[in-house]
C-alpha cells in the first residue's frame, strides 16, 4: 500500500477510534477548518493587494527606480497568485459540488493552500523590501527582508515540523471501544 493511502487511513481509524468521526466527517470538518483559515490569510492578501494598486497611481510611483520598480511588480504579481491559490479550494468545491468528491477537495485544497503561503512569504517579503527601501535604504531593506524570511521559515516551517514529530497529546486518551 502507497504510504499516503496508509497515513490516510491510519489517521482515519484514530478519528473513528477517539473523535467518533467517520472519513465523510472528518473530510467536512477539514474542509470547514480549511475555509477558516483561508479566510484569515485572504483578507490580508486582499488588503495588501488592494494598496498595490491604489500605490501605482500615487505621484510618489513615478520616483521609483529601476530595482523600486522591480520589486513593485513582483509584489504586485505574487499578490494576485497567491489570491489565486488561496482562492482555488473554493472553486475546487463549488465545481464539484454534490459530486462526492469532499476528501479529494480536502486534498487538493490543503496542496493549494501550502503553494498559496509559499507564494504569500515570498510576497510579503518583496512588499517590506519595497517599502523599507523606500523609506529608509537598501540596505535596511535587505536585513529587514532576510530577518521577516528567517522568521518565516522557523515559524511556517521548523516548528510545525517540530511538532509534528511530537507524539499526539490525544493519543494518551482512553480507546472508548477498550470498555
Amino acid at each position: 500500500m502507497p504510504l499516503a493511502t496508509t497515513v490516510i487511513d491510519e489517521t482515519d481509524d484514530w478519528n473513528t477510534r477517539h473523535r467518533a468521526e467517520g472519513p465523510l466527517n472528518r473530510a467536512d470538518r477539514n474542509f470547514a477548518e480549511l475555509l477558516q483559515e483561508l479566510r484569515v490569510v485572504f483578507t490580508g492578501v486582499q488588503i495588501l493587494f488592494g494598496f498595490l494598486l491604489t500605490m501605482s497611481v500615487s505621484e510618489r510611483f513615478r520616483e521609483l527606480d529601476d530595482m523600486q520598480h522591480g520589486l513593485f511588480v513582483a509584489t504586485l504579481a505574487g499578490a494576485a497568485v497567491t489570491s489565486t491559490l488561496l482562492v482555488a479550494p473554493v472553486a475546487a468545491h463549488r465545481m464539484l459540488f454534490q459530486r462526492n468528491r469532499k476528501r479529494e477537495i480536502v486534498r487538493a485544497g490543503h496542496r493549494l493552500a501550502m503553494a498559496g503561503l509559499g507564494c504569500l512569504a515570498l510576497t510579503l517579503a518583496a512588499g517590506l523590501m519595497l517599502v523599507l527601501d523606500i523609506a529608509v535604504g537598501r540596505l535596511a531593506g535587505i536585513v529587514g527582508t532576510t530577518i521577516l524570511l528567517s522568521a518565516t521559515v522557523v515559524l511556517w516551517v521548523l516548528v510545525p515540523l517540530h511538532l509534528r514529530g511530537e507524539p499526539r497529546a490525544a493519543a494518551a486518551l482512553p480507546d472508548p471501544e477498550a470498555r
